[in-house]
Formats: structure tokens, sequence, C-alpha cells
């Protein structure tokens, strides 16, 4: 059998038989691709029994070939030493069925997934911090110089009194809203002092500490997180460690111990806002003299209705102080990071607060309060 260096591809017309020679390696790689694009016409067999070379690259061009003029594996004829290559090329490079589409649904589940584990997380997180906030309370018991009350104080202040306008503003023109949307549902009936009542029991109950409290959780909980956070990456809370002091005494505790004292005063305000507000609506618009309306209040108004929505300040207190101070506590020393942790930390405390409120309200309602 002659040797051929160059590769060559040879058809015959009248037999449809492509008779392959040469070398077909990696070295004549751009022969090899001139004598296959060269080849014209019907393609019955492929006789490569007189190939004198062959590797990888030549079977992976042949194969290629195949695809273009669509023939089958029988149809080529090869020496018998390359029979073994010609079947391990064809079984790694055989074409995989197409993937199917994916439409983003199992990225969604894996989403859901792992945000379920992120929260459980933080839900154990926060109960092993509510635990040791809870001890360290109780040890100022026992251990009162450990209580700094300049810090307390101070935090009153941003606390309470820096939010004393703003929550009076809000609450009193959600009383007004919340007078006109009554008006126009009782008025139908001739019912409309019944508005008072219907402001009196909404904002004792419910609309006073639930709106001081989403209020103090985007005002307060979120300077928390960056004060902590803050002090976190530049380092500080480990040098108060260093120090031998204890970062929770010295800047979770005061911080709790003052949103305690403050949201119960500032939901008292809130109250008030809002029944001045409802009494606004009633004097101006519907023509309800504010004798009347204080008379109303005074026949209409339970006592049990201004604790009811007393007794949820300092659980509603204790929830954005406990988030807001351990997110400020998990920042992982990067400005994204402080970014990231006050995002959550407000998200939080507002979400457990109306789920907190719901709780509430389901189990006074059952108990006939």
């Amino acid at each position: 059998m002659t040797e051929h260096t160059a590769p060559t591809a040879e058809l015959d017309a009248a037999t449809g038989q492509l008779r392959l020679l040469g070398s077909w390696t990696l070295a004549q790689s751009a022969a090899v691709e001139n004598a296959l694009t060269r080849v014209q016409g019907k393609i019955q067999t492929v006789d490569a029994r007189e190939v004198s070379a062959l590797d990888s690259l030549g079977v992976l061009q042949l194969q290629r070939f195949a695809t273009r003029h669509q023939l089958q594996r029988e149809q080529f004829r090869f020496r018998p030493e390359y029979e073994s290559l010609v079947e391990a090329i064809i079984e790694v490079s055989h074409e995989r069925p197409a993937s199917q589409r994916d439409f983003g649904f199992k990225a969604a589940i894996g989403r859901l997934g792992f945000a379920v584990v992120a929260n459980y997380r933080e839900v154990i997180a926060l109960l092993g911090f509510f635990g040791e906030v809870l001890v360290k309370l109780l040890r100022l018991v026992h251990q009162p110089r450990r209580l700094r009350i300049t810090s307390v104080v101070h935090h009153m202040e941003q606390v309470g009194l820096d939010a004393v306008p703003l929550i009076l503003l809000l609450t009193y023109l959600v009383g007004a809203v919340l007078a006109f949307l009554g008006a126009n549902v009782l008025q139908d009936f001739g019912a409309t002092i019944l508005v008072v009542d219907l402001v009196n029991i909404a904002f004792l109950r419910e609309f006073g500490v639930l709106l001081t409290a989403i209020l103090l959780a985007g005002r307060t909980a979120s300077a928390f997180t960056a004060q902590i956070g803050a002090m976190v990456s530049r380092e500080e809370v480990d040098a108060i460690r260093t120090l031998g002091l204890d970062p929770i005494d010295l800047l979770v505790i005061p911080r709790i111990l003052a949103l305690l004292v403050m949201l119960p005063l500032l939901t008292f305000l809130a109250m008030i806002a809002g029944l001045l507000g409802g009494l606004s609506v009633g004097a101006v618009s519907l023509e309800i003299p504010p004798v009347a309306y204080f008379s109303k209040i005074y026949e209409g108004i339970d006592i049990v209705d201004f604790w009811v929505g007393m007794s949820k300040a300092p659980i509603f207190a204790l929830v954005i102080g406990l988030i807001g101070c351990l997110e400020g506590l998990q920042v992982t020393g990067t400005a994204q990071s402080v970014g990231e942790r006050t995002t959550s930390s407000v998200v939080q405390t507002i979400s457990l607060v109306i789920v907190f409120d719901a709780f509430f309200a389901l189990w006074f309602m059952y108990m006939g309060w």
C-alpha cells in the first residue's frame, strides 16, 4: 500500500465511494479541512483503509464531515488498528441532548430555601441574644454599678425627646384621616357621632402603639444598627473587649432601657395626638362641637382599651432594641455590611412588630378584653 503524506479525498461518482489517502493528523489539519471541503457529490461509503496515519483531529474532522453529509458510522471503513481510536472519539464527543429551558423556577425555589434557612438562623440568633441580654439585665439587680446612667439618659433623649414632634404630627394626621374615613361610612346611617368611638378604640388599642413602634423601628432601630455597626467596622468593639469591658453592658443595655422607658411615653402621646386629630375633624367637618366630642369620649372610653394598647409598648420596645443592636453586632467590618444590616434591621423590626400586634389582637379578642 502506497504511503501518502498529504491528505487527499477522491470520490468515485459512479459508485459514490469516497477514498481517503495520506496522513490525517494534527500536523496536516489545514490540508485535511481543504481535502474534505473540495468533496462534492453524493457519498455512499467512505473508505479510509488507505490512510497512513490517523489521530483524534482526523477522526473529529471526519465526524463533522459525516454530520454535514448525513452519513452513518456503518458507511465508514477504517484499518483495524484505528477502530478503537475511532470508537473512543465517537463515544466522548457524541452530541448531548439540548438542555431544557430553565424559566427560573429552580432558582426561585433555591432562593426560597436559602431565605428560609437564613431566617431560621436569624430567629435562633435573636432568641440567644435575648437570653444573654435578659441575664445581664437581671445581673444589674446584684451589681447596679454596671448600669451606665449617663448613657441611658443620652439614649432616652435621642430615642424619645427627638422623636416627639414627628410622632405627634403623624399620629395627629392619621387620627384625622381615620375620622374622615369613618364619617364617610357612618353618615349614610345617620351615626356620625360614632366616629368618636371609632377613633377612640382604634388609637387606644392599636394605632397609637403600632404607629409609634413602626416609626421607632425605622428611626431608632436603624440608628442603633448603624452606630454599633460602625463601631464594629472600626474595631472599637474589639477594643472594648480587650479592655475587659462587656459590649452588652456598654452598648446594648442602655439602648434597650431607654426604649423600655420612652416607648410607653411616646405611645401615650401618640394616643392623645390621634384623639386630637379626630377632634379636629369632628369640630371642623362633622359639626360635632368640642364639648360634645369630649363628652362622648368620656362616656365611651374604656380603661381596658388604654391598658391593652400600653401593654404592647414594652414588648415592641424590646423587639426594636434587640434587633437593632444584634444586627449592629453582626456587621462584618465593611461599609456594605453596615448598609445591609441596617436595611435588614428595619425590615425585621417592622415585620415582627406587625406580627406581634396581630398576635396580641387575636389573643385579647379571645380573652374578651
